[in-house]
């Protein structure tokens, strides 16, 4: 049987925080700030797991799988953000990393959380990406008792895939359905129950982790380089210029004319420079 709801960590009222409509703004504000510094040493206990996660995802990867967040509510706007980020910032297809929300993409701007309790369109909604054996689920549910999620990871598991599980409860169900569980636990949020507050930076931080580590060990980074940027607007482009010129030593203009000469391709253009004699040194 699930932990009942109001016995959850995530759901109980904080002490720092009880009096908090009668602060000032500024110690309103403090009171947040302070709850909020809590929540990356949240994460130190569960690098081990978070370290084994990524290795793993690389693993699928080089066997052409594909990484796949879902969640309801904030947690999953917050795997559909991370998987949006990936394309522009390691200039991969959108389907190397794609997050599943209940409710659909409607629910990104408007709540639709009713959806989050029937694990059968978790389910279904898992099988519409054709999500199959060679693929990760990555599970996101503060509570870590969303059925949504947990039908999701239910069947992925039953396809013998890879599934980890991120909450912010101890001993939930998720943390145990998933073959790798990640759990921070912030503690009480400074409203009661809004996840979306310390659980939400928590799990923005693990899946910060989870795919930038991915991608560094599949070698898409160069030193701590973004190499492979999509130049496709102004700011991008002269975060390119800036890269390559970093990358070789080359002047601002030299770079961007080599970039030119690349295609835009950020790694091409560095590595035809590293691989050119060694007058460039």
């Amino acid at each position: 049987m699930p932990n009942p709801l109001h016995t959850l960590l995530t759901e109980q009222q904080n002490t720092a925080s009880a009096q908090i409509d009668k602060l000032s703004t500024l110690e309103m504000v403090r009171v947040i700030n302070d709850e909020d510094r809590r929540v990356a040493d949240s994460i130190t206990p569960e690098l081990p797991a978070i370290a084994q996660a990524i290795d793993s995802i690389v693993e699928a990867f080089a066997a052409g799988g594909r990484l796949f967040y879902i969640g309801a509510g904030t947690s999953g706007r917050l795997g559909v953000l991370d998987a949006a980020e990936c394309p522009p910032t390691f200039n991969v297809s959108p389907d190397f990393v794609q997050g599943i929300i209940a409710g659909g993409e409607s629910a990104l701007s408007r709540a639709t959380e009713t959806t989050e309790d029937d694990p059968a369109i978790g389910v279904r909604d898992l099988l519409a990406r054709g999500f199959n054996a060679s693929d990760v689920l990555c599970g996101i549910a503060a509570s870590g008792r969303t059925p949504y999620v947990l039908g999701a990871i239910a069947e992925a598991n039953r396809l013998g895939a890879l599934t980890i599980g991120i909450s912010c409860s101890p001993d939930s169900e998720l943390s145990r359905a998933a073959k790798i569980p990640i759990t921070p636990l912030p503690g009480p949020e400074v409203i009661a129950g809004s996840t979306r507050l310390k659980a939400g930076t928590a799990t923005k931080l693990v899946l910060n982790m989870l795919t930038t580590g991915a991608f560094i060990r599949t070698g898409y980074v160069w030193g701590n380089l973004m190499v492979n940027v999509q130049p496709k607007n102004v700011k991008l482009l002269d975060r390119a210029k800036r890269i390559v010129s970093s990358a070789t030593g080359l002047s601002y203009d030299e770079a961007g004319e080599l970039l030119r000469q690349a295609g835009n391709s950020v790694r091409s253009a560095i590595e035809t420079w590293h691989k050119q004699p060694s007058d460039n040194s």
